[in-house]
């Protein structure tokens, strides 16, 4: 097996991470950058830099934890389907409407003025790590100031020593040198209307934001 990259943890060194509530960077399929997840959303935004209680997304990745999350949107049955295409096969980070109900707590630090802030990537090498942990936090993997790293040695160079860093050796990914960039945020309406919240790696390739949402509708 070939040696992990130098200053990295391996699958069973971040699962152990997570487990005992550390922030993680973990790396995501090209486009996109790394993330920090964890399961205790304050650790993350401390080792970000930012105020503890600064909301961050959920990691909607888990099936169950998406079961929960779809009966307190405020988005009919079809609607709340194209929301979860647009996390898993998109692969964005969304802004989902809540209907004025009881939440679960562990929402609460993805939840701001209505609305919840999902990212929903599955990618598969990470699923052996992802699956124990079905209610995640994640943010975009960089210190406060600095871009989101595409690589484990740009993220060496932003956090603490002591933040432990997946390398890609335990995953058996082939090497990729596709430009790297944060997911795009959409927000989706209850009335089914999108905008673009924050552009990203998804609709750089579009001439402008009307363009690349007139695409993500002929996906409804």
């Amino acid at each position: 097996m070939t040696a992990p990259d130098r200053g990295t943890v391996g699958l069973n060194g971040a699962r152990t991470a997570l487990a005992a509530r550390a922030a993680v960077v973990l790396p995501n399929p090209a486009p996109l950058t790394s993330v920090l997840a964890g399961t205790d959303p304050a650790t993350i935004n401390t080792t970000k830099g930012r105020p503890p209680d600064q909301p961050v997304a959920l990691w909607a990745h888990h099936p169950d934890t998406w079961t929960f999350i779809a009966d307190v949107l405020d988005l009919d049955e079809d609607r709340a389907a194209f929301a979860r295409r647009l996390l898993v096969d998109e692969l964005l980070t969304v802004l989902l409407p809540l209907r004025d109900t009881h939440l679960p707590v562990w929402l609460a630090p993805a939840t701001k003025d209505g609305w919840t802030l999902l990212f929903g990537a599955r990618w598969a090498p990470l699923t052996p790590l992802l699956t124990p942990f079905p209610v995640l936090y994640v943010s975009s993997a960089n210190a406060t100031g600095h871009r989101p790293a595409a690589t484990a040695a740009e993220a060496a160079t932003m956090f603490p020593q002591d933040t432990p860093i997946l390398g890609t050796a335990d995953l058996r990914v082939p090497h990729d040198t596709t430009p790297r960039q944060a997911t795009t945020t959409i927000r989706l309406h209850p009335n089914g209307r999108l905008d673009v919240h924050r552009n990203g790696a998804q609709d750089r390739a579009q001439d402008n934001a009307a363009a690349y949402l007139s695409h993500l509708r002929g996906l409804a």
